[in-house]
């Protein structure tokens, strides 16, 4: 089976977020699809292992945010390759709040708040049906798709999305892979001081390959 025909598939990139006992907590997903037009429905897919799944469940509601390509590494890196169990994402981000819900304030193009009505068990991940409650367009800019994510912005899948696909063998050369994002750094050693742009983790957990 040919995997990469999967690539062709048109997915855009989403910070999905809610509130958990008081507080903001949030994933990024590439799977959101509207679903009916009367009434508007989407279809959002989170891993069952990301703790967003769980508040997303408890709470019934959740705000998808829609990325710009402008949107840097750190932002993707905070929603996608960290977890709300473990820090508050929202920590000196500039947020908003839709309908009670906080969202990114800066590079995001729409927000659509949405109501639970359906959950499927799809194995590893949980699909999330829901009703759009409301819905703002914030600016013109285009939408980051899952291809220009990756082959501008160089960003990596990062193991519980609906999408991944473990990395291709590295090329010989002098490589840096950090071991909790896939982040790689090209290079003979690491710079002093070194953190993940990603992830912010420190050179020690690069392994070189």
């Amino acid at each position: 089976m040919d995997l990469t025909a999967l690539y062709k598939l048109s997915c855009g990139l989403y910070v999905i977020t809610t509130v958990d006992g008081g507080r903001g907590v949030g994933c990024v997903v590439n799977t959101v699809t509207q679903v009916t037009a009367e009434p508007v429905q989407v279809m959002v897919a989170i891993n069952k292992e990301n703790f967003t799944a769980g508040a997303v469940q408890r709470s019934g509601r959740f705000a998808v945010s829609v990325l710009t390509e402008s949107a840097p590494m750190e932002l993707i890196g905070r929603f996608g390759f960290r977890s709300s169990k473990d820090e508050d994402k929202f920590e000196g981000l500039r947020a908003v709040e839709f309908k009670a819900l906080p969202c990114p304030a800066e590079h995001v193009n729409a927000v659509l708040v949405c109501k639970v009505k359906e959950t499927v068990d799809a194995g590893t991940h949980l699909l999330f049906i829901a009703e759009v409650e409301d819905a703002e367009t914030l600016s013109k800019e285009p939408s980051m798709t899952y291809a220009y994510y990756h082959q501008v912005k160089n960003g990596l899948t990062p193991p519980k999305a609906s999408s991944y696909q473990a990395a291709a063998p590295a090329p010989a050369a002098t490589r840096w892979q950090c071991s909790v994002c896939g982040y790689i750094y090209e290079g003979e050693e690491l710079p002093a001081g070194f953190t993940c742009p990603v992830c912010k983790q420190g050179a020690e957990v690069f392994k070189k390959i």
